[in-house]
């Protein structure tokens, strides 16, 4: 392979894990590990569980590629884990998954550094059931899971308060609700890479984000350059003021009719998916970079310390 003495030889993928977004986990993992070993990679796919440190210790990678998504895999703790070990990884570190996967306390990062956010606030779950917390319409989601796992719609014609499920936290969020345009940027390194406009036929819910044919891609996105430039920067920053590494994902929601204005920061993703019909690798691929090269830089830019 002609490696440098720095080029890892031996690549952990961690993947599955205990959340609730443990398919799509497994999905981007067996993707990625297929794909570095198209790169010529030795590697070794390792379902996180109770054994995770024994295993790795046993397995003795040069690097870890972090393919766990949700909580334990996105939220510091597999980072902290890692950095204990003294196993490089990819994506963020300790401090900056962690304040990216709580949605509350990220927003006044993004508030401190002058980006647009949605107002909101943390409330029991049977508060948000009791009454409406905000006029609607809002949104109701779990602070700290992604991938639309239990988001809750309230719109205006709602006579009552939502019943949330028994899967939903004792704690959620509950958030103004933005119309407009699903607009994404993934950040590489700290380089934006272009903008992605989701279509879908109603909410960009969990089935429309990773079941073939759930969502329509649009990129790069068709808007314009005024939106697309603020798009890009205000990922970076977003990266940069939560202190993210490798690659991260900011989506945005855009109400066309209020120009610059109708452009919100809703959260950034530490950890993007990297299925088949994920939004980063579709977007690496539209700057020149495939799919097979994506991992093989996530992998080389692995450390500890992030």
């Amino acid at each position: 392979m002609g490696q440098s003495s720095r080029t890892p030889s031996k690549v952990a993928v961690l993947l599955g894990g205990p959340s609730a977004e443990r398919e799509v986990s497994l999905s981007s993992g067996h993707a990625c590990a297929a794909a570095l070993r198209d790169e010529g990679f030795d590697v070794v796919e390792v379902d996180a569980g109770p054994d995770l440190v024994a295993r790795l210790q046993d397995i003795k990678p040069d690097a870890v590629l972090n393919c766990l998504h949700g909580r334990w895999g996105e939220d510091g703790c597999v980072q902290g884990l890692l950095e204990w070990i003294g196993v490089p990884y990819s994506h963020s570190g300790v401090l900056a998954s962690a304040l990216a996967m709580d949605k509350q306390r990220s927003k006044e990062v993004f508030r401190s550094a002058g980006l647009p956010v949605l107002e909101s606030m943390i409330c029991t779950k049977a508060e948000v059931m009791a009454g409406h917390v905000m006029p609607p319409p809002y949104v109701v989601k779990p602070n700290n899971e992604g991938s639309s796992v239990g988001v809750y719609l309230v719109g205006k014609d709602n006579n009552g308060p939502p019943q949330l499920s028994d899967s939903m936290p004792a704690e959620v969020m509950v958030e103004t609700f933005a119309p407009g345009r699903e607009l994404t940027t993934s950040v590489m390194g700290d380089r934006a890479l272009t903008v992605t406009d989701i279509l879908t036929t109603g909410w960009y819910d969990y089935d429309a984000k990773y079941k073939p044919g759930g969502s329509t891609h649009v990129v790069p996105a068709e808007i314009p350059q005024e939106i697309f430039d603020l798009c890009m920067e205000y990922a970076v920053r977003a990266h940069k003021a939560l202190g993210c590494r490798g690659i991260s994902r900011t989506d945005f929601r855009w109400d066309e009719g209020r120009g610059a204005a109708g452009l919100i920061l809703l959260e950034t993703n530490t950890q993007p998916g990297m299925t088949p019909t994920s939004l980063s690798p579709e977007q690496a691929d539209k700057t020149g970079m495939s799919f097979g090269k994506l991992c093989r830089w996530m992998v080389e830019d692995a450390s500890c310390h992030r």
